[in-house]
């Protein structure tokens, strides 16, 4: 949308589009220069490395007006920071000019305790204007454990440090009483004094820089551009939303353990799309757990925000008005809207994560029913997150302790005509980064063994999803140190699949007892295959909590693949000869996922026993049926496996008529339950989950690959008005 459209339709008609377009890529370039100022101030390999991160600009009331390209969660949740600072001191005027205030509190607007954000009012003549906010993840807030990830906790005051909203900063002076107990609090002061300070540095150039605009252009103007922004998203979002289809789209996913037992529990999500508004409705989700897996609202709401951005507004500008059609709906007292005092301290890497899975799938389903966007439809990327703090002596005999992220470096979603992206990053990060090796071994006492790709780790479909890595590391020059690993996705697959693409892989949590020298180490363990293979690894599971990593113990873990989009029996045996000879499928695979028997290193294919493992593999998904017709073939013309008719029906891309799309089209297919093993060798489910397959009942095409209960009806994916 151009600057004169923009102008002509809003409050800002009396601007000229030059003035305006320049003012507003200045407020973006602010929070640009708010990043550099964190990452240049802070120590944090967190912060550094891993942008764990974000930064804003807010109107006075709090609504979004910039963010930053860094994790989404953050700034979408800094909104509802803001507002309850503005709730609690507001009423007492006590928001004034030079003051900052910090929070950590989920309750009051964090995603979890770890993520400290601080925002500071802009005041111009006088008048309060806007916000300025940061928000980092922090290597240590206290409480029971070390990374501030009381996976033991049962309520939240054992968790970490909670800070409610104070004041941080005062008329411009720093309360050093307060900055006191809060380095009292951590086990990492050093690391945590800097974050601050870089994050009270990036306010204080935002609200620089924010003056020197207001100089220029002066207080009218450039509050009228920031609104009129808003209101140009609100109004391209409405529009969009317009061209959607109206009707219910609906996901389901599952967190494996608690941190108590390994229990397992559910997200459900119904998107319900009316006009040119959306409702997102989680009713349904399982009620709040014992540990520290849950989230509160506004975790719930970055997560959902998270989901929507990139499918429904990639070329839409990134602020309030974008949320302004939304609605949400989640009972209190439930995993994704816990009440107090429901521990959180994991939240963002459970049930945070898990809504975001949700909401890309529901969403992804809703915009694959309308043509002009089918493209931004996706299946999951890696729908899980395995967290590792290590702690200790360093070389030195000091106090050491990070948080290792290399878990980043999972598999990307596939699309309509696109592969998942090898190593893609995590979805809520835009500009994703991880430290390189050498970073992490200068920083501490570690030696990684390898990192590198995991062969059938992507998600097989017509497009694959994106390949996986893993790790092995060893303490080095200490005697051991105090680890801890915290996830989910070792028995549930959540990287699932769309339209027939089967999900990514599992994630895995290992360690291999032993006293051999690094050397020998070295030569034994070159990837992650070698160390699964050995008879003596320990599988740790979801959340082993602590644990110790003694003098030749290995370490290994590596995390989901992306999800595949289609029917892998779709997808051109060319391309899967070339996955074989780039190592991310083997040949085992090829033939029992794909249908493709290759030989020998250069994967030459065997066309005449592909043709038939192919008709063999439709056979079992019709239980020994012939099809009645021939599978509509390979294609990457960016139709779907299945459509929706003049008619109204939904139907398979050969011609199957699967029913009215007001009803549920599952029944009309042929369902059968499949093995883990059906879906790749790093697939495996709890003890509580099934897989189920629905295959056109004419062509055998797979149309959908189901994670769920054994005890739980499919669900009803979707269903127009």
């Amino acid at each position: 949308m151009t600057a004169a459209t923009i102008l002509k339709a809003d409050r800002s008609a009396r601007i000229d589009p030059i003035t305006f377009e320049v003012i507003r890529h200045k407020l973006q370039a602010i929070t640009e220069e708010q990043a550099i100022t964190l990452k240049r101030v802070s120590g944090s390999p967190v912060v550094t490395e891993a942008t764990d991160f974000n930064n804003g600009l807010y109107l006075a009331d709090g609504s979004i007006v910039t963010m930053g390209p860094q994790v989404i969660f953050h700034t979408g949740t800094m909104s509802t920071v803001i507002r309850n600072i503005i709730k609690d001191f507001e009423p007492r005027g006590e928001i004034r000019e030079g003051d900052m205030f910090i929070l950590n509190d989920p309750y009051r607007g964090a995603i979890h305790q770890p993520d400290v954000s601080i925002v500071a009012p802009f005041f111009y003549k006088g008048r309060h204007c806007g916000w300025a906010g940061s928000c980092a993840h922090q290597l240590d807030v206290g409480g029971m454990s070390f990374g501030s990830w009381a996976y033991r906790a049962t309520e939240v005051q054992q968790e970490a440090m909670l800070l409610t909203g104070l004041k941080l900063i005062d008329g411009g002076k720093l309360r050093d009483d307060l900055w006191q107990m809060i380095m009292s609090m951590t086990r990492l002061p050093n690391y945590l004094g800097l974050d601050l300070k870089g994050m009270i540095a990036a306010n204080h150039v935002a609200i620089q820089r924010l003056t020197e605009l207001f100089d220029r252009y002066g207080m009218e103007t450039v509050d009228s551009v920031m609104n009129a922004e808003i209101d140009a998203s609100e109004r391209r979002m409405r529009e969009r939303l317009r061209k959607i289809p109206d009707g219910i789209y609906r996901a389901r996913d599952y967190i494996d353990h608690d941190g108590h037992t390994n229990a397992l529990y559910r997200v459900c999500l119904a998107i319900h799309k009316k006009g040119d508004t959306l409702e997102f409705d989680l009713e349904g989700t399982s009620e709040q757990a014992p540990g520290f897996i849950n989230c509160t609202w506004s975790g719930m709401k970055g997560a959902l925000l998270t989901g929507l951005l990139p499918i429904l507004a990639p070329d839409i500008r990134w602020n309030e008005g974008v949320l302004r059609p939304v609605t949400i709906h989640a009972p209190e007292g439930t995993l994704c809207n816990a009440r107090w005092p429901a521990p959180v301290s994991g939240a963002t890497v459970c049930a945070v994560w898990i809504v975001m899975n949700v909401a890309v799938a529901a969403l992804s389903r809703m915009v694959s029913c309308a043509p002009d966007m089918v493209r931004e439809a996706q299946a999951v990327t890696k729908g899980q997150m395995s967290v590792l703090t290590l702690a200790g002596l360093n070389r030195n005999g000091e106090a050491y302790g990070t948080l290792l992220l290399d878990s980043m470096a999972g598999g990307g979603g596939a699309s309509i005509d696109k592969d998942g992206l090898d190593g893609s990053g995590d979805y809520d990060v835009p500009r994703p980064a991880i430290a390189n090796v050498e970073a992490n071994e200068a920083m501490g006492p570690i030696l990684y063994l390898f990192r590198s790709f995991l062969p059938d780790t992507a998600g097989p479909g017509r497009m694959r999803g994106g390949g996986s890595t893993g790790l092995a590391l060893v303490a080095h020059d200490v005697e051991g140190l105090d680890a801890m690993v915290i996830g989910h996705g070792v028995e549930v697959p959540n990287s699932t699949g769309l339209y027939g693409g089967l999900p990514g892989s599992c994630a895995y949590h290992l360690i291999k007892r032993s006293n051999q020298s690094v050397g020998a180490l070295i030569d034994r363990y070159w990837n992650a295959e070698l160390v699964m293979a050995d008879s003596g690894v320990e599988d740790l599971g979801a959340k082993p909590g602590g644990f110790r990593i003694g003098q030749g113990d290995v370490f290994c873990y590596t995390f989901q693949g992306g999800g595949g989009y289609g029917d892998p029996l779709l997808r051109e045996p060319s391309r899967v000869a070339q996955d074989i000879r780039d190592g991310h499928v083997s040949t085992e695979s090829a033939a029992n996922l794909y249908g493709v028997v290759a030989k020998g290193k250069s994967a030459e294919i065997d066309r005449a026993a592909t043709e038939a493992r192919r008709d063999a593999i439709r056979r079992e998904r019709l239980r020994g049926k012939k099809p009645k017709t021939a599978a509509p073939g390979a294609r990457n013309d960016g139709s779907a496996e299945m459509r929706i008719g003049e008619d109204r029906h939904f139907h398979c891309a050969c011609g199957a008529d699967l029913g009215p799309v007001s009803e549920d089209w599952k029944p009309k297919a042929s369902m059968r339950k499949v093995p883990p093993s059906a879906c790749g060798p790093h697939v495996r489910t709890h003890r509580e989950l099934e897989l189920r397959e629905f295959s056109c009942p004419d062509c055998a095409t797979l149309l959908e690959l189901e994670v769920c209960r054994k005890d739980e009806d499919s669900l009803w994916s979707l269903s127009l008005s």
